[in-house]
């Protein structure tokens, strides 16, 4: 079973509508500017929020493995935690909290039927976002089966790093895909986000033939991917495919994962200190590159 890390509900920029979002733990690529860092790998992880302890040291005193400790900076982790969860349990202000918890099904569905109402009013759904969905095909799939005999809009969010029988196999199962493009340049995008991306770009295609539904998502960073080379080789691509995006999102590069490196004890990436959000008047011209190729596309979504 897979573990979800968080579940947004009233999500209005996760595809159409007002969506309940499901984040699951996971994910192949490490991306330097990645906002969800809590989801790279599939085991549950401890977050630590310094402001928010007291010193109270109920952490400390209930761990069986006695790993924390309490210093002048607050709570230290010795390395060896076994992700029990029974310091998260004790905290009284939730100072520590645990990234990945198991669902079951009909407590999943429990969760989702909640927003039923809006998301039906709003034209609405489900979407399963993470980390990287594909990784859990099985469990994504049981999901989505789910959802579709419930008659709700099913979405994924994805970086299609993965085979192509496991993106056909979803496919089947969702009315919309919102995949990633991060860069054109195989061994760029190898340097930012570890792996290559031959198989993302076959991915894409392979759904542009299959006449499936996709939305597109650049991630705009000045110093990795806003240059013209990578904004018209991505448009002249998008613009090749037999069944063109929906819509081409242009999202402004910010570092929100950073606090989150912070909470769980790691490092933000060097990289990013050459990184920076685009300037209004590079925004647009952008959004021109994307348009002079026929393409939809926008600033955020």
């Amino acid at each position: 079973m897979a573990l979800i890390f968080d579940i947004k509900r009233f999500a209005i920029n996760d595809g159409p509508g007002i969506r309940t979002t499901l984040f699951m733990k996971g994910c192949p690529l490490r991306c330097v500017w990645c906002h969800n860092p809590e989801g790279f790998t599939e085991k549950p992880v401890k977050m630590y929020t310094k402001k928010k302890c007291i010193g109270c040291q109920s952490c400390v005193e209930v761990c069986p493995e006695k790993n924390l400790v309490l210093t002048p900076d607050g709570i230290k982790d010795l390395g060896h935690c076994i992700a029990c969860g029974c310091c998260t349990d004790e905290c009284p202000t939730l100072a520590l909290e645990m990234a990945g918890k198991e669902w079951k099904l009909d407590d999943l569905m429990a969760v989702v039927e909640k927003e039923r109402q809006v998301m039906e009013e709003s034209g609405g759904g489900v979407t399963m976002c993470g980390g990287e969905p594909l990784m859990h095909a099985d469990y994504l799939c049981e999901v989505l089966d789910e959802l579709g005999k419930r008659a709700i809009h099913r979405t994924v969010d994805t970086t299609l790093f993965a085979s192509a029988e496991t993106v056909s196999r979803v496919a089947e199962r969702c009315e919309l895909f919102l995949v990633d493009l991060k860069l054109m340049d195989s061994e760029k995008h190898r340097r930012y986000t570890r792996v290559p991306n031959e198989q993302i770009l076959a991915n894409i295609r392979m759904l542009s033939e299959m006449g499936k539904r996709f939305w597109i998502r650049i991630p705009l960073i000045v110093g990795v991917n806003a240059d013209d080379e990578n904004l018209n080789a991505s448009a002249e691509f998008l613009a090749s495919l037999p069944t063109k995006p929906d819509v081409v999102n242009l999202l402004v590069y910010h570092d929100v994962g950073k606090g989150k490196h912070a909470r769980l004890g790691t490092e933000y990436n060097p990289d990013t200190l050459a990184m920076k959000a685009p300037s209004e008047e590079l925004q647009q011209h952008a959004l021109s590159i994307m348009q002079k190729h026929g393409l939809s596309a926008k600033i955020g979504g």
